[in-house]
This record gives structure tokens, C-alpha cells and sequence, in this order.
């Protein structure tokens, strides 16, 4: 027998309690659809295509089957729109497909970095690793039945859209060589962390070792016995090097800039026997754990990354709240570095916290840099050479093997693709190096063509995700809805609506750490722009993205 679920009585005080607080009536409805009790999908489309109507055609391109694509085509499913998936990778997954380095894993919470129509009760791990991730998204594609709908191995390489008809045109190269594919709306699902970046030095290429970037791990080496290179501290390297100290005889680290870690004492740990019973067994306890995450990692930091009016460039903290961040984590790694004063100075980083992306860890890091066979080398890099790096203090770093640890080309939105809009307007001219849109979603000349996790929809200290994906595909299936309602064709973004929201987003970010100018990140573009985050409250988002206002855009 299934519990019934608990009434709003309960839950507003069971609510109250969990946070220690009273939660405002504004976030109850949000909080409410991420609870999902009942097995209630909230989010679910109350509408269906045939039922306003059956004959407008209405299909939809999907680019992309990674956690956003999937989403975006088991709701277009709900609501009855035909669709397809055109993925280049030879399964469902995204960057978790692609991102096998040893190591790797998600730096959220397993039970807030899952969908909230699809939670999973018995993840293993509090933070899972890849091929535990990549097992959810594709049990997740397979029951919802969305791969008879995936042309795999399949790459886009322009989309163009054709005015006198209305539709796209989206040309591929599979299996079988080139072809196009039509739709009337094209949803973007290809990510940000998916194209491998290299760094900008001199020589990339001449080492004659094995060399590799971590996102296209050579799984075919053994370490054992070699000197092995790693350019890069960033998120994936503390991930992965820790491993290769664990194989290789010596490690060398080739650090540029020091990143802050953020302390998770469970960042590797399993799930207890004792959680998983609870979670399996007793009615609602999941959710409410849930709940209680989305609630711990919503709002309540952003006053941590506030930028005061007195800040200047140089300081080491953009405000008081950003102080006492810093000295936590400084002091954290203190402590793991207590017997090496020079490692102290190596990693304690000269910019305010959260300017760059936090790395999450459980002290592996710094218990990683104390290994004697691992060197962390900060003198930066004059060229790679055939035998290994040289550094600008005449040292060359004779290695067996090189591995890049340098991210991803995050700011080059779409690329390589092309995209063609209204009026030939071709969209990364259109940018210029300088990825924006409306609500990240849409923008001007671009009829119908949607972006999941756009421009200045990631998130750096507040949220998941995956609730970002959630809130923008609801958007979109708004404004697919509107069409078959009012007979439209197609909907443009209008350029006012589109800059005044794109001022407000800069303005916002300049009072962020992550837009202070003197640190550069990936979460900037050429310019110094930041393209990538979004500065407000998870609220905000929800509530401009649940529905779709026509007075935006102009109707075709």
C-alpha cells in the first residue's frame, strides 16, 4: 500500500523545520515541484499537440542527447510534438559519455544533480562517478523511449533556416555521409563543457610521447614505472591526478594559477546502508532530503559572492561574506598542508573566492601534493618540447607521457557548427565572441531556435543544473505551445527585449566575485565578458521561465 501524501499543513511545517526558517509563499510553489510527492510530475505538460492541433506540423530538432537533450525530448513526448535527436557520440550522455578519465565524477549532490520526474533513491555514491551517471541518463532514455528517436554517430554542421517556409534546415554528416533533416524549431542541447580546450602554448603537439587532453582519455597506457606531465589544476586534473599518482613513478604538475577548494568530507564516500534503507523504505524521506539539499545549495551563499561598492582590483576578497569564505577555505588547506610551507604558498590562491571555479574535494587533493614522487611546478611554461616542457627557468621536464588538464572552449557557444538565421544573419557573427540571449534561451533572428544551457545559465555557487535544464525546457515547450495556439509560424526575439534582459544579466554579474575584472576565467569570453552565469536568484529564473509572454518576440 502506498502512503498517501502528506497535506500542505504538513509539509509548509515539515518545511519549516528542515530549513530552521519559514519559507516565503514565493518559493513554495517552486519548492513544491521539486519535492514531486506522490510520484506527481509537476513539471509534466498539462497539454497535448493533437488536442490543439492535430494537423499543424510541428516537429522539432533536438542537437544533442546529453542530460538537457534527453530532458527536452521526454517533454516533447509528454505533450505529444514529434521529434528527433541528432547526437555525434555513439550513445546518449553528453559529457558524461564522453569524460572517462579516471576520476571523474559530479561535484553537486547525486540526489539534487537528477531529474525531478526521475529521482533515484539508491545512488551509491553522495557525489557519483561517471559510469554511475552515464547509467542513470541512459536507463533514464531508455524508459522514457527515447532512442528509437536518436540518430547516433551524427554530427550537425549548419543549421539554416529557410523564411518562405518557415522551417530549418539542419544539415548532419553520419554514418552514411551527409544528410538534411527539417523541423520547425531546433532546441540546442549541446552543452558548454564539450569541446576540449588546449592551451595557448608554444609547441602543443611537438611532444613525441603520448599526449592526450583528459576529455580523450588514452585508456590503452599503462602508467606503471613512467614520468608522466599533467598542464592544469583545474576541476578534471584534481580529479584524475590523484589516480596517476596512484600508477605512475613520478608526477609533475604544471600549475598556472591556484584554484580554491571547497572542503566535502563526502565527496568520495558511498551512500551508508543505513541512508539507502531509509530512502527506499520509508515514504517521502528522499524527497524531503532532497528538499533539504536544493534548499542548502539554493540562495542562501549568493551574499557570499557579492561585490561591495569599495572593491578594487587586486583584492583578495570582493566583500566581508567573501572574507571569511576565503579564510574557511585557506584555512582548510592550511591545515592538509601544515608540514609544507611551500605547498601552502603554491596553492593558496591571490583572487577572491568564487572569481574562478570553486574545486569541490575531501582533503585527496592536498594528501595527493604531499606524495614525494609529486612535484607541483609553478614556473610557467616557455614551450613543450619532443621530450617533455620547458619551463622559463631553463629546466626542460624530460616525461613519458603528457596529459592536458586545460578544460573547455565554454564561451565558443555551438562551435563549430554554423547557424543561419533571418536575413542570412549568421549567429556567431551575430555574437561576436560574445555568446548572449534572452533568458539564455532565445535570440533575435534566430526564429524558433531554442538553447538549453545557453549563455549565463550556468550556475557557480546556488543550484543544480539540472533544475536550470528543467525551468528552460519548460520555456520552450511555452512557446511551442503559443504557436499552435495562436497559428504563428514562428516567434523572434525582439532586440530591445533581448538587450534590456542582456544589460540587467551584465549589471548583475559585476556585482558577482565571478565578474570582477581583473581574474579571468572560462566564465568569460574574449572580452572579459561573463557569458556563462547567471547572477540571480534560482526564483527569479523559475518564475521567468514559467511562462512565455508573445509581447517578447515578433510573430512570423
Amino acid at each position: 500500500m502506498v502512503a498517501p501524501p502528506p497535506s500542505m499543513t504538513d509539509v509548509r511545517r515539515m518545511m519549516d523545520y528542515l530549513i530552521g526558517e519559514h519559507v516565503s509563499d514565493e518559493y513554495l510553489p517552486l519548492l513544491l515541484e521539486e519535492l514531486a510527492f506522490a510520484d506527481k510530475d509537476a513539471r509534466a505538460p498539462e497539454w497535448n499537440k493533437d488536442a490543439i492541433d492535430a494537423e499543424r506540423s510541428m516537429r522539432v530538432l533536438i542537437i544533442g542527447a546529453g542530460m538537457s537533450g534527453i530532458l527536452a525530448a521526454h517533454r516533447l513526448q509528454q505533450a505529444g510534438i514529434p521529434y528527433v535527436v541528432v547526437e555525434k557520440n555513439a550513445d546518449v550522455g553528453g559529457t558524461w559519455f564522453e569524460n572517462t578519465y579516471p576520476g571523474a565524477r559530479v561535484d553537486s549532490s547525486n540526489h539534487a544533480y537528477s531529474y525531478s520526474f526521475m529521482q533515484k533513491f539508491d545512488w551509491p555514491y553522495h557525489h557519483s562517478p561517471q559510469e554511475v551517471l552515464l547509467e542513470y541518463f541512459s536507463d533514464c532514455a531508455t524508459e522514457f523511449g527515447i532512442r528509437d528517436n536518436i540518430r547516433f554517430n551524427t554530427e550537425v554542421e549548419s543549421v539554416t533556416y529557410d523564411e518562405g517556409r518557415a522551417v530549418w534546415a539542419v544539415k548532419g554528416r553520419g554514418p552514411e555521409g551527409d544528410e538534411t533533416l527539417e523541423a520547425e524549431a531546433v532546441v540546442s542541447a549541446v552543452g558548454q563543457l564539450n569541446r576540449p580546450k588546449m592551451p595557448n602554448i608554444a609547441g602543443v603537439g611537438a611532444f613525441e610521447g603520448p599526449a592526450f587532453h583528459s576529455a580523450q582519455w588514452d585508456h590503452s597506457i599503462d602508467f606503471a614505472g613512467k614520468t608522466v606531465g599533467v598542464i592544469g589544476t583545474g576541476s578534471s586534473a584534481s580529479q584524475f591526478i590523484p589516480h596517476l599518482s596512484d600508477w605512475a613513478e613520478e608526477v609533475r604538475i604544471f600549475q598556472r594559477t591556484p584554484n580554491w577548494y571547497a572542503p566535502s568530507p563526502n565527496y568520495h564516500e558511498r551512500v551508508s546502508e543505513g541512508f539507502l534503507w531509509l530512502a527506499t523504505h520509508v515514504p517521502t524521506y528522499a524527497q524531503w532530503y532532497r528538499f533539504w539539499l536544493f534548499w542548502a545549495i539554493s540562495d542562501g551563499f549568493l551574499p557570499m559572492v557579492e561585490v561591495d561598492d569599495d572593491w578594487q582590483p587586486g583584492d583578495e576578497v570582493t566583500g566581508k561574506l567573501n572574507g571569511e569564505l576565503r579564510d574557511l577555505l585557506a584555512g582548510s588547506m592550511r591545515n592538509y598542508l601544515a608540514e609544507r610551507p611551500d605547498l601552502i604558498e603554491k596553492t593558496l590562491p591571490d583572487f577572491p573566492p568564487a572569481s574562478k571555479r570553486i574545486v569541490v574535494d575531501n582533503g585527496t587533493w592536498p594528501k595527493t601534493l604531499l606524495k614525494e614522487h609529486v612535484h607541483l611546478i609553478t614556473e610557467p611554461i616557455e614551450r613543450v618540447t619532443p621530450r617533455g616542457i620547458l619551463t622559463e627557468d631553463g629546466e626542460e621536464h624530460e616525461l613519458d607521457v603528457l596529459v592536458y588538464g586545460t578544460g573547455f572552449q565554454a564561451s565558443k557557444f555551438l562551435t563549430p557548427m554554423k547557424v543561419v538565421g533571418r536575413g542570412g544573419a549568421d549567429m556567431h557573427e551575430q555574437w561576436g565572441g560574445d555568446a548572449r540571449a534572452y533568458l539564455g534561451i532565445t535570440m533575435p533572428n534566430f526564429p524558433n531556435f531554442f538553447f538549453l544551457y545557453g549563455p549565463n545559465t550556468n550556475i557557480v555557487v546556488n543550484g543544480s543544473i539540472v533544475y536550470f535544464s528543467e525551468c528552460e525546457v519548460q520555456y520552450v515547450l511555452e512557446c511551442l505551445k503559443f504557436l499552435l495556439e495562436s497559428g504563428q509560424q514562428a516567434i523572434d526575439c525582439r532586440t530591445d527585449v533581448h538587450d534590456a534582459y542582456n544589460e540587467r544579466i551584465d549589471a548583475g554579474n559585476l556585482k558577482r566575485a565571478w565578474g570582477v575584472s581583473s581574474v579571468p576565467s572560462w566564465y568569460k569570453s574574449d572580452s572579459g565578458r561573463v557569458a556563462q552565469n547567471w547572477p540571480f536568484t534560482l526564483l527569479e529564473y523559475w518564475q521567468q521561465t514559467k511562462t512565455m509572454d508573445p509581447a517578447d518576440y515578433v510573430l512570423l
